[in-house]
């Protein structure tokens, strides 16, 4: 499973066109000044909702994920968005976004549909909180501008269903022109079936059997980089065992040279530190979650030279302390 999201470029000039301040919001998000000045923007779950985090924070504005949500521009959409404008309609295009999410990010789009409803909900794999509520809704006003700019029609969910409640129930209707409810079992965007069927004026079936096999083919190469991206993972973990394991030695555990290991990890788009940082990272969260090590074992068995490295290495991940994470999750479980 891939580890991290793809963050479009084009968020900074939706941020910028909203008034809203990029190097404001990074700094809030504790993300790096040039992150939308890198050629791939890649950051991990909790650096996503960071980010959500903050710009609603620097907007102050309640309907800002809304607002960014809403695209007419075929030149602004993603390639895949693009491909999936071409399928026939927005139940399509939505199997089509579904199958191929696993290229961009550790997250999936569940969809139902039956006689009278089609539901759209979005599942963040690699969450430990719930998301921000502005990406929320950016996900949901974005579902909508799809469905309008595919169908030419000023298309409305049926109503939107959120787990929280807000305290703008009127303004987020108003802006998605449809009901909202609270206290759902989880996050979603209903349409009418009719909507979910009813044929893209962008339908374009040559551009999707030029566009297809290309996706096809990321999908089988992501598959087998995936795999061996887990494999180094696990490797890392099994050396894991109070010492910061070197690249020679997970080399050798997979019987190939330090050299060979660095060429294919490169190709994957990945590194040894970046690997490293995941295997102690998802650890770290097992033995805080499921044993009662100490945070002093903890740090051993993870590696590190002392407690207070693992610390500042634990904030970098999930932005508390150990300890006041270890106590979060026990809460959560209780409760």
């Amino acid at each position: 499973m891939m580890k991290h999201f793809r963050v479009p470029g084009r968020l900074a000039l939706r941020l910028k066109e909203l008034d809203i301040s990029v190097p404001a919001v990074l700094r809030k998000a504790g993300l790096p000044r040039d992150l939308f000045e890198q050629t791939r923007i890649l950051v991990s779950t909790g650096e996503l909702f960071a980010l959500w985090r903050s710009i609603e924070q620097v907007s102050s504005d309640p309907l800002t994920g809304i607002k960014i949500g809403v695209e007419t521009r075929t030149e602004r959409f993603h390639p895949m968005a693009i491909a999936a404008l071409s399928t026939e309609n927005l139940l399509a295009a939505s199997e089509h976004m579904a199958r191929y999410k696993k290229l961009t990010a550790p997250e999936e789009i569940l969809l139902q549909l039956d006689q009278n409803e089609f539901s759209v909900s979005f599942r963040w794999l690699l969450a430990v909180e719930a998301e921000p509520p502005a990406l929320t809704d950016y996900c949901f006003s974005w579902m909508r501008s799809l469905a309008r700019h595919g169908t030419g029609a000023e298309v409305n969910p049926l109503r939107v269903e959120y787990v929280q409640e807000r305290p703008n129930r009127r303004q987020i209707e108003r802006s998605l022109g449809c009901e909202v409810v609270f206290n759902a079992p989880s996050n979603a965007i209903i349409f009418r079936a009719s909507d979910a069927t009813k044929p893209f004026i962008t339908r374009n079936a040559e551009l999707l059997d030029l566009l297809a096999p290309q996706f096809e083919e990321q999908l089988r190469q992501y598959q087998e980089e995936d795999s061996f991206l887990e494999l180094v993972r696990r490797a890392i973990q099994d050396k894991l065992t109070g010492h910061r394991p070197s690249i020679d030695s997970v080399a050798q555990a997979l019987h190939m040279t330090p050299r060979t290991l660095q060429r294919r990890l490169q190709d994957s788009g990945s590194s040894y530190q970046r690997l490293l940082d995941e295997a102690r990272h998802q650890m770290a969260r097992y033995y805080l979650s499921n044993s009662a090590l100490e945070l002093n074992e903890a740090a051993y068995l993870l590696g590190f030279e002392d407690p207070n490295s693992f610390g500042r290495a634990f904030r970098v991940w999930e932005g508390v302390p150990p300890s006041d994470w270890r106590e979060i999750h026990r809460t959560l479980k209780t409760n």
